[in-house]
């Protein structure tokens, strides 16, 4: 999957993990608190807000939520 660097204006489930954080990285520090310390493998580049959401049994509205709030949007 091809990672898409565009300025990250929102959070959806569907916004990627890579972006979001090269854009907003003090949404890195939510990820961490929740137990996401995967952000500098291979494979969060190409994940999902949803797919992580996903893969910590977490509810990916309350994530996307935190994410917005982390991110000043």
């Amino acid at each position: 999957m091809k990672i898409d660097i565009d300025r990250v204006r929102t959070v959806t489930p569907d916004t990627n993990i890579g972006d979001l954080v090269l854009w907003h990285p003090e949404t890195a520090e939510i990820l961490f608190a929740l137990g996401m310390h995967c952000l500098g493998c291979p494979a969060s580049g190409a994940e999902t807000v949803r797919d992580a959401a996903e893969v910590h049994g977490l509810d990916a509205a309350v994530l996307v939520q935190k994410l917005k709030e982390a991110a000043g949007l």
